[in-house]
């Protein structure tokens, strides 16, 4: 065991600690052999070598965080440790001020936080259709999202186009009360609450009154031609393999498309296979489409997210060994 200190510079220690140390207990439950001490503008870590190592890498990053952001949230920290752990910590240094994407209404910066997040957001520079295809939590609808409004912004395209599934009504909304606003609303909720965040809310009620910007489920889409649109269609693990052929053929000059989704939660019918499930082994030889996978390390939600999908992935494993088992 060793006991060496961090000295803080140019930042104010408390966003490093956090509130009551906070931040420095979430590194602390990362490395339970460790333990970590603030006094002042230092932080005394008493561990092993390889754990000093690794958490002076985090604090180095997390210092960083703050002098750009003024801010450090638990689950920026979250992320930086499970990146370290994984190895990946050295690309998301790479993800530097250059890679805002946008700035939210209350001037917070808008980025990818992961190194496949910048490998969405690559993608979607040197192709017209990308597809990033990840369980929950992994930020594809929000990156999606945010690099639509940069593109809008930067008048790249003329509206942006949110399409999903939905799927619980079996696109069938018309028993719904309400106008087709109300009828879709419960499905749409995320692309609204991301929207929300990036374009203050006069601004855009406006696009949305004008059709810049446009939300709408996917069975809407058919007969439609969408010309210099960026056009998302999020969920995409519940689009059958026809409405997923039916939509990546309403592209028209101009336009480009993320189509988002976790291949692992389709809720279709069991005699109905998704279409993004067919579409990776369809397109996969195409110029112009890129396919990027997200991961569990790409979680950037509750720090449990993760600790579930791994869970999860466990439980399929061992049922489909025991399947194949009692199949022999």
């Amino acid at each position: 065991m060793i006991e060496q200190s961090i000295t803080i510079h140019d930042v104010e220690p408390v966003l490093i600690f956090g509130m009551q140390d906070r931040i420095l207990r979430l590194i602390e439950r990362a490395y339970p052999g460790a333990k970590l001490t603030a006094r002042g503008n230092k932080i005394k870590i008493r561990g092993t070598v390889e754990d000093f190592t690794e958490i002076n890498d985090i604090i180095s990053e997390i210092i960083k965080l703050a002098l750009r952001n003024r801010a450090v949230s638990e689950s920026d920290v979250n992320t930086l440790v499970n990146l370290k752990k994984s190895d990946r910590l050295l690309q998301f240094a790479e993800i530097a001020d250059e890679d805002v994407l946008v700035h939210t209404h209350t001037g917070s910066t808008v980025k990818a936080k992961t190194p496949n997040q910048k490998l969405m957001v690559k993608a979607c520079e040197e192709n017209d259709i990308v597809f990033a295809i990840g369980p929950a939590g992994t930020g594809k609808t929000y990156t999606s999202v945010a690099i639509a409004v940069k593109a809008l912004k930067e008048k790249k395209v003329k509206k942006i186009v949110l399409v999903r599934p939905a799927v619980e009504a079996g696109e069938s909304l018309g028993f719904l009360p309400g106008d087709l606003k109300m009828k879709i609303d419960p499905y749409l909720r995320p692309l609204y609450d991301a929207l929300e965040e990036m374009i203050d809310h006069d601004r855009l009620d406006f696009h949305m009154t004008k059709n810049i910007i446009e939300i709408a489920p996917l069975a809407y889409m058919r007969g439609r031609t969408l010309n210099n649109a960026f056009v998302i269609l999020d969920e995409a693990q519940n689009a059958t393999h026809m409405q997923m052929k039916m939509f990546l053929t309403r592209l028209g000059f101009n336009s480009r498309a993320i189509i988002t989704g976790d291949v692992t939660q389709t809720d279709l019918p069991k005699m109905k296979q998704s279409g993004l499930i067919s579409i990776q082994q369809i397109l996969k030889d195409i110029a112009g489409i890129k396919f990027v996978y997200l991961d569990q390390n790409d979680v950037v939600r509750h720090k449990l997210i993760r600790q579930i999908i791994s869970a999860y992935e466990k439980y399929e494993e061992n049922e489909e060994k025991a399947l194949h088992t009692r199949k022999n």
